[in-house]
């Protein structure tokens, strides 16, 4: 895929949380495997580098409020934005790479890797995301436009995730461990791209945002009641369609 010309988070909250969920999900998925030795150590192998990758990117989320060079802002829950229809783009223009642009500054100034367009107001079928979650890293800058899965693992995994949307909060989410993806570029070129690991899950958790599915609605019920007490007070910070100040 081309770089940005110019994301899962995936955001995250806080380090300790997420280096605790994948530190349980590896023994738990390695203990797995215990009775065939050879497979143990290759996924044991691959679930640590994971894990170490994960860890690269834990720094804790916070909301910029006023970016310089954008007036973008983030959405937080439970504006009814985070669930509107999200329309197709038709229009390739400079205003489009525009605002990808003001997107990933957004983003980078909320210290997370992903980003999508309702998270910032406007329902459109937007997102970018950068696996680094550094603007240093601007070669691994990518913005998907009208993306659609057309194939996924039947296999799911479980790790914690977080939202810019859903500040100072966390849960354990399922998610496919690769997806195959179609999309445009921002200037309308087609691209078939497939995603694996962290990238898959980034992408999986800003393309629920272009559906008006929030990671919240992926819990289980016990995560979700472990969630519960931190939704009640985005809603009571929540006011004439904007939080709290």
């Amino acid at each position: 895929m081309e770089p940005l010309g110019f994301v899962f988070a995936l955001p995250t909250t806080t380090a300790s949380f997420h280096a605790d969920q994948a530190t349980s999900a590896l023994n738990t998925r390695a203990c797995s495997n215990h009775k065939n030795p050879k497979m143990f150590r290759t996924r044991l192998v691959v679930m640590q580098q994971q894990q170490q990758q994960h860890q690269q990117q834990m720094t804790e989320e916070v909301d910029p409020g006023i970016v310089e060079g954008t007036n973008l802002r983030i959405v937080k829950y439970p504006s009814p934005i985070l669930r509107a229809h999200n329309e197709a783009v038709t229009e390739f223009d400079q205003e489009l790479a525009d605002l990808a642009k003001q997107m990933l500054k957004v983003m980078y100034a909320s210290n997370g890797v992903g980003l999508a367009a309702p998270q910032v107001g406007i329902n459109k079928r937007i997102m970018v995301f950068n696996p680094k979650g550094d603007p240093k890293a601007w070669v691994q800058e990518v913005a998907l436009i009208n993306p659609v899965i057309v194939d996924k693992s039947a296999k799911l995994e479980l790790g914690g995730e977080g939202c810019l949307s859903f500040p100072q909060m966390g849960g354990d989410v399922n998610r496919h461990v690769w997806v195959k993806i179609e999309a445009q570029n921002t200037k309308g070129k087609k691209i078939k791209v497939k995603y694996t690991g962290w990238e898959a899950i980034i992408f999986q958790h800003e393309y629920d945002h272009l559906d008006g599915i929030l990671y919240i609605d992926r819990m289980s019920e016990e995560e979700r009641a472990k969630v519960q007490p931190r939704l009640d007070e985005l809603v009571a910070e929540f006011k004439d369609g904007q939080p709290a100040l």
